[in-house]
């Protein structure tokens, strides 16, 4: 527990207080663990009794953690459980029941996409839905939790070690045989054996296995039967300082994890450990081995002994070659300390609660341009705050515009749809920004602007601010805007759309705040075309955001000029519908949002309304479906 615990230690040390609720015993790699004497001491600690002991099946006694929840103190609630885990849905449950108004942010390591029985995946995906912050300790991980619908951008977060424990030894080491090292579970998945069988060529390498587990005496008779009894070590588990002397004494630590259909590396804390000692690592590409160990190590299949041996003799005659990696896993490994770990989960905590930066950032303009460099240049002509023109079309006079009036040109090399164009242009700044979505048909103001950051940040809440905005003849147009539920695809299909509550902007002339953007994340990529900003709002507003419309000014905005064909116009549009629903309200959601539609516009068209054509397409297209013809649309243009 004392080593798990640095990571509390390290958040108190930055000046955070912090509460420690966590089990009183559990199953550590196949051995039973509980809280130290000191633990107990500690009163910002709490043991809590468990019932069960499978990691995702196990339950809190809810005592404890229903007087905890009725704490209005507390800021931020972090759940370090695996969103499907039974114990996630108790807290959810007792934070329903207690009213608890604290955000909460939750914790995944699970880098396979596994879909789980019912209700297992019903309580991920709404603990997943209502956080208001994620720290995977993997990429895979982040990426599934925003598929099975947590709403923002996840912050990947290493499992963190102590820099005082696990450091280079302090001179050079003792010239004398390579030695190869293991540390780990002695379990099947982690490859012990193939390490076992890779290193048997080899006899000039010798290996000492740390650790214990079900397959320890498999692998003293592997061991034997490879005519390796004299070369290969069992030392028994390590922890602590013991383990990091460990590391120093080794030349090469080997990670030769498998994959399995079930289970994958999830992130690999034994080649971290040895990398801050300064040992360099050879291990495979299982999971999330890759991306941690970086150029502190050698990466090989998994699975394949002989690219294994080879690597490992090959660093070990290559005594240059280790140092370099040495110093490289030295450096890496500086970026996973406890340290780094609060700096990450402070950065959570602060947009779970909605933080406001130190000082208001600047403003910068973003335009996604396709052709058309004649609006591209009254959009931006005479504007005084940075502007980035992310192009589309590769167009030469596009460039040439955005060259002539100082903004920064991107050349997205394909058209990859608005939202592809704004994530360009956000990866490419520097400092956090509020960010002032522009289309090229569409103009306002230096004051305007600088009005809607005022009101904007005069709303600790506000994710976006829209302008309202009228056509070059004067006429005010629609910016606020419903989301599209299937509640309120019946409503409009009844007639009772009218008295609909605006919920968001529309993306013309839309202010994005900096902080929103850094919790909420970039576009989704998968909306080619329309409702990209819908999604984004939506996902703001999950995350506990507001959506404004300014007031006293106002913008221009002539709609559809970027666009010159109607039916394209109106196909990407509903595709965009349909992703919408399905994306947030799933199929069902989207069977009942469609059968809103058509019954609304095959009435309207039944009724003799004066646009009674264009009623009767919208729903043939939505019988159709709308994202196949868009598919069918796109598969003709090319």
């Amino acid at each position: 527990m004392a080593a798990w615990r640095g990571r509390e230690q390290a958040l108190r040390a930055a000046g955070e207080s912090v509460r420690l609720l966590c089990a009183e015993r559990w199953d550590e790699g196949g051995r039973i663990v509980g809280l130290s004497a000191a633990d107990r001491a500690d009163e910002h600690v709490t043991g809590v009794r468990t019932w069960g002991s499978h990691p995702a099946l196990f339950v809190y006694d809810p005592r404890p953690l229903w007087h905890a929840l009725g704490d209005r103190s507390f800021d931020v609630l972090d759940l370090h459980e695996e969103p499907f885990a039974l114990a996630s849905a108790e807290f959810l449950l007792l934070r329903w029941l207690r009213r608890c108004r604290a955000p909460y942010v939750i914790y995944s390591a699970q880098n396979i996409p596994k879909r789980y029985p019912i209700p297992f995946r019903w309580f991920e995906r709404a603990i997943l839905r209502h956080a208001s912050g994620a720290y995977p300790c993997n990429l895979a991980a982040g990426r599934i939790m925003q598929r099975k619908g947590f709403p923002g951008a996840p912050e990947v977060t290493p499992l963190g070690f102590d820099p005082a424990v696990f450091r280079p030894r302090p001179g050079p080491r003792a010239p004398g045989p390579v030695r190869i090292g293991y540390a780990g579970r002695l379990a099947p998945h982690k490859g012990v054996a193939t390490l076992v069988a890779a290193l048997a060529p080899y006899p000039q390498l010798t290996l000492t296995v740390c650790g214990s587990g079900p397959q320890e005496q498999q692998l003293r008779l592997l061991a034997e039967h490879e005519g390796m009894a004299e070369r290969v070590t069992f030392a028994g588990s390590l922890s602590g300082q013991a383990l990091a002397d460990f590391y120093r004494s080794i030349d090469i630590l080997a990670v030769p994890s498998l994959r399995t259909a079930s289970w994958v590396e999830q992130f690999g804390r034994v080649a971290v450990e040895a990398m801050a000692c300064g040992t360099p690592v050879v291990a495979t590409d299982s999971g999330a081995l890759p991306e941690v160990i970086g150029d502190g190590g050698v990466i090989v299949p998994a699975g394949d002994e002989r690219a294994l041996g080879a690597a490992l003799a090959g660093l070990a005659a290559d005594e240059p070659h280790r140092h370099r990696l040495a110093a490289a896993g030295v450096a890496r490994a500086g970026t996973m300390t406890w340290a780094e770990v609060a700096a990450r989960l402070r950065r959570v905590y602060a947009a779970a609660v909605h933080e406001p930066l130190a000082e208001p950032p600047a403003v910068r303009v973003v335009v996604v341009a396709y052709h058309r460099a004649d609006l591209l240049e009254g959009a931006i002509s005479g504007l005084a705050y940075p502007v980035t023109v992310v192009d589309n079309s590769a167009d030469e006079q596009v460039r040439a515009v955005a060259q002539r009036h100082g903004a920064t040109y991107l050349d997205a090399r394909r058209n990859g749809g608005f939202g592809t164009g704004v994530n360009l242009a956000l990866a490419d700044f520097d400092i956090p920004a509020d960010v002032l979505l522009l289309n090229p048909d569409a103009a306002i103001g230096n004051d305007a602007i600088a009005a809607m950051q005022r009101q904007l940040r005069a709303d600790p809440d506000a994710a976006t601010i829209a302008a309202p905005q009228s056509d070059a003849t004067g006429r005010p147009a629609r910016v606020m805007w419903p989301f599209p539920t299937p509640g309120e695809s019946w409503r409009a299909a009844v007639g009772l759309g009218g008295r609909s509550r605006p919920a968001f902007g529309i993306g013309s002339i839309l202010m994005l705040r900096a902080e929103a953007l850094a919790q909420v994340g970039g576009f989704d990529e998968d909306f080619f075309l329309y409702a990209e900003e819908t999604d984004w709002a939506y996902r703001a507003r999950l995350l506990g955001w507001r959506h404004l419309l300014a007031r006293d000014l106002s913008g221009t905005h002539e709609a559809a000029a970027t666009s010159t064909d109607p039916l394209r116009r109106e196909t990407h549009f509903a595709a965009g519908h349909e992703r919408f629903s399905r994306k947030h309200f799933g199929g069902l959601g989207w069977t009942l949002t469609r059968a809103g539609v058509i019954v609304g516009a095959a009435g309207r068209w039944a009724m003799g309304a004066s646009d009674g054509r264009t009623h009767l397409a919208r729903a043939k297209r939505y019988l159709h479906g709308p994202m196949a013809l868009e598919k069918a649309l796109s598969q003709g243009a090319e």
